[in-house]
């Protein structure tokens, strides 16, 4: 018998998920850190490039799948958990990410994230949150802030916003995280550990919009206080923050609080367990002026997957059924109108 040779797949790079397409963001948008972060971690996955499907709704976000040389879909406004379910039921083999904005998943979208979360299919999902509505030129947004003035609320908006992770974590999505679209490595990790997790991903990405909301997140990224605002999550650490390492949270009865560890010992602070949700629904309500803004994972627990499920229900009733389905529509009529 002969032998047939083989060779191994070629190793992917960035190069082989950045697409033909112009990138056509506003010069200095933080999507475009995003996008090159993302194509940076592709490669590594393990995944090969055809099993990528990339499904955006309607936003500056949104037009990802244009600028990944993977298959993809720009479907409707908060749509795009609806196409991306049709998409994993159908073909389960596909590692299906969903790229959208905090317009887009928590306005008239919302409906939509939070079951594709609560039913936790196999997917990813990247909400970029920007603060405001950058695509329709400048209105507020499900997560601007109270006070905000934009275009759409010129007294200032009176809203309460949305957090998302509390969202979503009242959802029960099965993971949860949040990360800046300027913290490159950082970035990277989140990225491959939502891939890495068996259920619903959820990545908040804290993303500049230079236009219309320009350094909403500059305490977070100036390279002279973000330190003393980052507290960067590690599960079995103690959460300890600042240039100089010298404060920490703990508990104070049911509340956290801010302490300097010169006159807290460091038994006395919480130690991050992204597996108990009391604690991610702590650190998801966590934020300034009174808090740093935690970065990381958040939470993270195993549950059956919903296609998982679906699969078994589908194979249990071909197994107790005898239908054919050539023999019903050839059986002439069905009904009669009388």
């Amino acid at each position: 018998m002969a032998t047939v040779e083989t060779s191994a797949a070629p190793r992917l790079t960035r190069r082989d998920f950045e697409s033909d397409q112009e990138v056509r963001w506003c010069p200095g948008c933080g999507d475009y850190a995003i996008l090159a972060q993302v194509q940076r971690v592709l490669p590594d996955l393990g995944v090969p490039r055809e099993k990528f499907v990339f499904v955006s709704g309607i936003g500056c976000s949104s037009r990802f799948p244009y600028y990944v040389d993977t298959y993809g879909f720009h479907t409707l406004h908060g749509r795009a958990p609806a196409i991306a379910s049709g998409i994993k039921l159908t073909r389960p083999d596909l590692s299906v990410w969903i790229v959208t904005g905090d317009g887009d998943a928590l306005s008239i979208g919302g409906n939509h994230l939070i079951h594709i979360l609560r039913r936790n299919l196999d997917v990813n999902i990247l909400l970029f949150n920007n603060q405001i509505y950058g695509l329709t030129k400048g209105q507020y947004s499900p997560t601007s802030e109270p006070g905000k003035v934009t275009k759409s609320t010129p007294d200032g908006s009176i809203d309460n916003p949305f957090k998302p992770l509390v969202l979503a974590l009242g959802a029960e999505a099965t993971f949860l995280a949040r990360t800046i679209d300027v913290e490159a490595r950082h970035l990277q990790d989140v990225v491959r550990r939502a891939h890495a997790h068996h259920g619903a991903s959820f990545v908040e990405v804290l993303q500049n919009c230079n236009i219309f909301n320009d350094g909403a997140f500059d305490s977070l990224t100036d390279r002279e206080i973000k330190a003393d605002n980052q507290l960067i999550l590690e599960a079995g650490q103690p959460m300890i923050f600042g240039r100089e390492r010298s404060k920490g949270i703990r508990m104070n009865g049911m509340r956290p609080e801010v302490v300097n560890l010169e006159g807290a010992p460091a038994a006395e602070l919480l130690v991050h367990d992204p597996s108990n949700p009391v604690l991610a629904y702590l650190l998801a309500q966590m934020g300034p002026p009174n808090f740093p803004t935690p970065l990381g994972v958040l939470f993270e627990v195993t549950r059956p997957v919903y296609e998982d499920g679906l699969a078994r229900q589908v194979s249990a009733a071909q197994a107790r059924s005898d239908a054919d389905l050539a023999a019903l529509l050839g059986a002439g009529e069905s009904w009669t109108v009388g």
